[in-house]
């Protein structure tokens, strides 16, 4: 069977999704290396992400604010743990000015250097805190909890759209306690936020989890992540919370008088969750037609094609387009108005539909003169896009019937994506592995989408751990996280015999 792409997923996967962006318009290249233009149909996507889980944070009590794009590297220089774990990926501002270079280009002005180098923002724990030092001087100015929406630059060396980018859009939570226990229960809270949202919104299966010491934020004390399966079954880490306890606190001075007048030092935590969630959303949804977008986070959920021919009938055709997406505009699905769109662009209708199928609109409904006649309309969902035979499973209803349906279909459309996405999840994770032979024999024998393995640890550190990930590496594995769900230990580690403390996922990732 044709499909809408030239490249399917179990053929090439990488470049299945690069086609993906291309053809659902989401993103293209800028020209600067490992940066990417989002086009409106992907950046909507990314707006309704930031909207509903802009909503959530409010309800959390976080306050939304914004700090620079620039910080002083002095400010790093604070905390040795942080700025080492991320030097090799800083962009560093130098100088202020340019100056003619004599052979008709432009370099930096020697003159112009800086007094003090300017870190382009790789996240923004050391400047909230210093903040937070200025901000919070008794008990009383406890608990301080903010958000930023903001860009972040990361120079990473193999870049790709959406999955990693040296620059890309994300919140970060960040908020500061008085104890150590409020600090642990509100960095669960931000990742039980992030994991309800996958599931809820984009329809993206998770498991949360613990990340190993090896993986832990640089100055963190734990870290916590939410880990969805993309459909090669590689692992995607799409969100994170990390318990930063008092380390950020005690470089950046953030300090209180508590209620009996000594002097404390604050409990931080911080979270994120970018763009990335966009890649994992391809990944996970996608098909051979192109994208599917769930329809709490598209910009569009029902997109109206009107058949127009350059005839008379054109005009009676758009009246009637243009009154059914009023119909529709006017009600609910999932608590917000249905989002309902009349393409009038100048091109075939068969264009059109193909081009919303590659885009992933939910629901795309087509109106012909015939239609107009007869009071119907012809409905294609994206999730179920064929039936029996191959052919497109266009459905054929009266007009105020499938008014009458529309937000049950949206939300059913979500709900099959969801479950299907979970389904494979499910199936794609082997329990049954019990020593390092069979993890190697599980991942060589499926070289291709193998899917993660869930085995018993005894949680080593140190030396000992560092062996693990050395081991891992070699296969091209890495540790993704202790899932909080996990079934209680009743065996041996898999890598040092002693006895299990702990269940965690082991997989390839992005």
């Amino acid at each position: 069977m044709k499909h809408a792409l030239n490249v399917t997923r179990e053929k090439d996967f990488a470049a299945w999704y690069q086609a993906v962006i291309a053809e659902a318009d989401l993103a293209e290249d800028s020209g600067v290396r490992g940066c990417m233009v989002m086009r409106p149909w992907g950046y909507g996507i990314w707006e309704r992400i930031q909207r509903l889980l802009d909503d959530r944070i409010r309800a959390a009590g976080y306050d939304n604010c914004y700090f620079p794009l620039f910080i002083p590297l002095s400010y790093f220089e604070k905390e040795a743990e942080h700025v080492e774990g991320f030097a090799k990926e800083m962009a560093v501002v130098t100088h202020h000015r340019l100056v003619g270079d004599g052979k008709g280009g432009l370099m930096p002005d020697p003159a112009a250097k800086l007094e003090e180098p300017l870190v382009v923002r790789p996240t923004s724990e050391t400047v909230i805190g210093t903040a937070f030092s200025r901000w919070v001087q008794s008990w009383r100015d406890l608990p301080v909890q903010i958000n930023q929406w903001a860009n972040i630059v990361r120079w990473e060396m193999r870049t790709r759209m959406f999955l990693r980018t040296a620059e890309f859009l994300w919140q970060e939570g960040h908020a500061a306690y008085a104890s150590a226990e409020q600090a642990r229960e509100e960095t669960l809270k931000a990742l039980e936020m992030y994991r309800s949202f996958a599931e809820d919104c984009v329809a993206l299966p998770v498991i949360a989890g613990e990340k190993p010491e090896n993986e832990r934020f640089p100055g963190a004390v734990a870290t916590y992540s939410i880990e969805a399966m993309m459909q090669d079954g590689k692992a995607l880490q799409a969100g994170t919370s990390h318990f930063l306890g008092t380390n950020f606190a005690s470089a950046q001075n953030i300090r209180f008088q508590n209620s009996q007048g000594e002097q404390e030092l604050a409990n931080t935590i911080s979270w994120g969750m970018s763009t990335r969630m966009i890649g994992g959303l391809i990944m996970v949804h996608g098909d051979d037609d192109g994208l599917r977008v769930p329809p709490r986070v598209a910009p569009w959920q029902v997109v109206i094609v009107p058949m127009l021919r350059e005839t008379d009938e054109d005009a009676a055709i758009l009246d009637y387009c243009r009154s059914l997406a009023g119909e529709l505009t006017a009600l609910s699905a999932f608590g917000e108005p249905v989002r309902a769109l009349v393409d009038t662009k100048a091109t075939k209708a068969s264009a059109k539909r193909w081009g919303w199928v590659k885009k992933g609109a939910p629901v795309i409904v087509e109106v012909g003169p015939r239609d107009v006649a007869s009071g119907n309309v012809a409905v294609l969902r994206r999730d179920r896009l064929y039936g029996e035979g191959g052919k497109l499973a266009t459905g054929f209803l009266p007009r105020g019937e499938f008014v009458g349906q529309v937000a049950g279909l949206i939300e059913e459309i979500q709900a099959a994506l969801h479950g299907e996405a979970r389904a494979r999840l499910e199936a794609n994770i082997d329990r049954g592995v019990s020593d390092f032979a069979g993890l190697e024999a599980f991942f060589s024998e499926k070289a291709q989408f193998p899917g993660w393995v869930e085995v018993q640890w005894s949680r080593p550190t140190g030396a000992a751990l560092d062996g693990v990930v050395e081991r891992l590496k070699a296969l091209k594995l890495t540790i993704r996280n202790t899932p909080m769900d996990a079934a209680a230990v009743d065996g041996t580690c898999i890598f040092t015999g002693e006895p299990a403390v702990e269940r965690i996922l082991i997989g390839r990732s992005y």
